[in-house]
C-alpha cells in the first residue's frame, strides 16, 4: 500500500510533457532559424533548414521528391 501512495504522489509531481508541436508550428520554426542564418551569414546552416523546410512541407500523391544535396566532402549520401 505504501508503494502504490509513493507511486501516486509521484506521479502527481511530474511535470506533465508538452505535447508535441504541429506541423505548422514545427514549419514556422524552421522558418524562423533559416532567416536568422541567413541574416547571420551561416549559408551552410541555411541550406540544412531549407532542405528540413523542403521536406517537413506537405506533399501530395504524385510529386516530384525535394533534391538531395550531396555532403560537403563529396562523398555520395
Amino acid at each position: 500500500m505504501l508503494s502504490l501512495r509513493l507511486s501516486r504522489a509521484l506521479a502527481q509531481g511530474r511535470a506533465a510533457r508538452p505535447e508535441p508541436p504541429s506541423r505548422a508550428a514545427l514549419l514556422a520554426a524552421l522558418l524562423r532559424k533559416r532567416a536568422a542564418a541567413h541574416n547571420v551569414g551561416a549559408q551552410d546552416l541555411e541550406a540544412l533548414l531549407r532542405d528540413q523546410i523542403r521536406w517537413s512541407l506537405p506533399m501530395e500523391a504524385g510529386q516530384i521528391e525535394p533534391r538531395r544535396v550531396q555532403p560537403s566532402n563529396g562523398s555520395p549520401g
